[in-house]
């Protein structure tokens, strides 16, 4: 074991099965959602009103803008894992992913009367985002560690400094 290269926490998790439970969770739900918006969901849709149906209509977009974004973050994790991209090309490629703007926002008007199948679809995947998203920063701090930005190395460099090491 090389103990100069930090240990890389993310690597480890995409290898784990709690990742693969993420993984299909995510996954399914992107499946699930689009087989809603394509048959019970366009059903739900024309019985609203005009407010209701631009909610719809919005929410909608939302929501599979929400899950775009977690899958690709889902499968950017699993390649790398797989060794299909290095981690420069992750790196790179996640400054595509906008995770912090794809989360709960304020209610439409009209949201209040939009079919439970979609509101129920939402509310997933703003637990799904969120867990995500909480993975996500985790993972960040590691590679902040690894840019020399660790106080604990900080400090072990001074005390071997003091101490002539």
């Amino acid at each position: 074991m090389n103990e100069d290269k930090p240990v890389d926490f993310m690597a480890r998790f995409a290898s784990s099965e709690p990742f693969e439970r993420v993984f299909r969770e995510g996954m399914g739900l992107v499946e699930e959602t689009a087989d809603y918006l394509d048959g019970p969901g366009r059903k739900d849709a024309r019985l609203l009103d005009r407010e209701g149906a631009v909610a719809y209509a919005t929410e909608s977009m939302r929501l599979t803008t929400r899950l775009m974004q977690l899958a690709s973050w889902l499968l950017l994790q699993r390649a790398m894992q797989a060794g299909e991209i290095t981690q420069d090309d992750a790196q790179a490629e996640k400054r595509r992913i906008s995770l912090e703007e794809v989360g709960n926002v304020a209610p439409l008007v009209g949201s209040h009367v939009i079919p439970e199948g979609l509101s129920l679809l939402i509310a997933r995947s703003l637990r799904l985002h969120e867990r995500v998203l909480t993975l996500d920063r985790s993972f960040a701090s590691p590679a902040k560690a690894q840019a020399g930005e660790n106080p604990v190395s900080q400090q072990l460099d001074q005390l071997a400094k003091a101490f002539g090491g």
